[in-house]
């Protein structure tokens, strides 16, 4: 055990996490990407921020793999692609393909090559010395959170981006076989005029249940 490092601000909690939604609640999914360039050293700390996340027994079960060769993304479109056709045409249900109505997606993927960077999420079924890893899920699933945070912090755009299934991206990037693709990330700044769908999020209420001190839950 060693001494905690504090993190502190000069303004308030209060004022701090209202800061931090308000930056946040401008975050929105993309797919209109300009192909301006975004800095290497840009992708390295945002990474590095996401690998802040706690992790199950500190197993930190992730890797982020950063791709710029325009090539790779090129096959990783065209791969992606095929897989969409098929989610399209055949795997996803009736009521699956009304809910995607209003976004207006479809099989064509663009942004997969106009975006500067695409970083894939891998989770790791195992460690890379053989190791069990625990709440493997839970804890790629919260570095994640902490990439998408960063990389708007840091004024850029992202698409969560999940066609179905993903191996391809094992087999175009070569990776080991212990580690599975958990998410796709295009990574740039929004395309001049980038339009985004109509949508709203839900109301705090909605979401948030509290039990203040002497509440009790009804039986």
């Amino acid at each position: 055990m060693i001494p905690l490092t504090p993190y502190r601000r000069e303004s308030s909690p209060e004022e701090a996490s209202r800061a931090f939604f308000e930056r946040m609640r401008l975050r929105r999914t993309v797919r209109e990407f300009s192909d301006r360039p975004v800095s290497e050293e840009t992708i390295r700390w945002c990474v590095a921020a996401a690998g802040t996340a706690p992790s199950g027994a500190n197993k930190q079960p992730w890797r982020f793999v950063a791709i710029a060769d325009p090539a790779t993304k090129k096959r990783i479109r065209e791969a992606a692609e095929a897989e969409e056709r098929e989610f399209y045409s055949r795997r996803a249900s009736e009521e699956w393909l009304r809910d995607l109505h209003p976004f207006g997606t479809d099989d064509r993927k663009p942004f997969l090559e106009v975006a500067p960077w695409l970083i894939v999420v891998f989770k790791l079924a195992k460690a890379d010395d053989g190791g069990q890893t625990y709440y493997t899920n839970e804890s790629v699933g919260i570095a994640t959170g902490l990439l998408l945070a960063a990389l708007h912090h840091a004024g850029l755009a992202t698409l969560t981006h999940t066609p179905s299934p993903m191996g391809f991206l094992s087999k175009v990037l070569g990776r080991p076989e212990h580690e599975r693709a958990f998410l796709l990330i295009p990574v740039g700044y929004p395309s001049e005029g980038c339009m985004v769908p109509d949508i709203s999020r839900k109301e705090l209420d909605e979401i948030m249940v509290l039990h203040r001190v002497g509440d009790a839950p009804k039986q």
